[in-house]
């Protein structure tokens, strides 16, 4: 990990162990449930359901179910961060958007909740709920298993790869949607960045050599999630995307503020 990700990680480290920036844990479990029950009353979130699972099952079916294949999920894990760049905006377009919609966000602010409080709780929703949709894709390795020996190693490492490339996907949604109470606005804005560091910052550390090369493999999330769906969780990587989604989390953050403020 650079110079630059261990700084930003002690900053932010720091920060939350200030006095400004003190959790109070009920509030962020009571935030955080009441948007786990609004994702799951969520047309979107069935929507995003439906597309996730069908899009997934046609890639498990098309690279994995062929004449002499390799009994491995290997394929599948290599093509869900692609998916979740396209799924994943859709999920965090409405977190903060839809308060500012319905106006719900005075009586929010007028509580007795940080504004650090209200991020976390809709993170932690979110990501619970990521998870649970994660967790559908359980059925691939299991029908893998069936046909040959699964490597177990490498599931298990691929999921912790996406667990951590989501948390980051969901971090750079949320950021969005506390920026615009627009969530097509939202939307849009998370998938052209989630688009420009998975897809076009790989695309382009593969056409380059060199410092440039260094650099853009730096900055693309492709490249620091292939480790894992080699089967090797890598420190550096998983700090990379802890850092990167704290880092997204406190720019919402000081969105939120500013507009408390404004």
């Amino acid at each position: 990990m650079s110079k630059l990700g261990r700084w930003l990680f002690g900053e932010l480290i720091a920060g939350l162990r200030s006095e400004e920036f003190r959790i109070g844990a009920g509030n962020v479990a009571t935030l955080t449930g009441r948007e786990l029950s609004a994702q799951f009353f969520s047309p979107i979130a069935y929507v995003v359901i439906a597309v996730f699972l069908v899009v997934s099952g046609i890639f498990f079916g098309a690279e994995t179910f062929q004449p002499g294949g390799e009994a491995s999920c290997r394929a599948l894990f290599q093509v869900l961060p692609i998916i979740l760049v396209f799924v994943l905006p859709m999920l965090t377009m409405r977190l903060m958007s839809e308060e500012y919609r319905n106006g719900t966000i005075e009586s929010l602010m007028t509580a007795p909740v940080r504004d650090l409080e209200v991020i976390l709780g809709k993170f932690l929703g979110s990501f619970i709920f990521f998870l649970v949709l994660l967790g559908s894709t359980l059925i691939y390795p299991l029908l893998v298993s069936v046909w040959g020996p699964l490597d177990m190693g490498l599931a298990f490492s691929s999921y912790v790869g996406l667990a951590l490339m989501g948390a980051l996907y969901i971090a750079v949604g949320l950021f969005f949607s506390t920026c615009t109470r627009n969530q097509v606005i939202a939307v849009l804005c998370s998938f052209v960045l989630l688009a420009i560091l998975t897809l076009l910052a790989d695309y382009l550390a593969r056409s380059f050599e060199g410092t440039l090369r260094v650099v853009l493999q730096q900055v693309s999330l492709l490249a620091h999630y292939q480790d894992f769906a080699r089967g090797l969780i890598d420190t550096n990587h998983t700090l990379f995307f802890v850092t990167s989604t704290a880092l997204f989390l406190f720019f919402a953050v000081k969105v939120l503020e500013f507009r408390r403020w404004r």
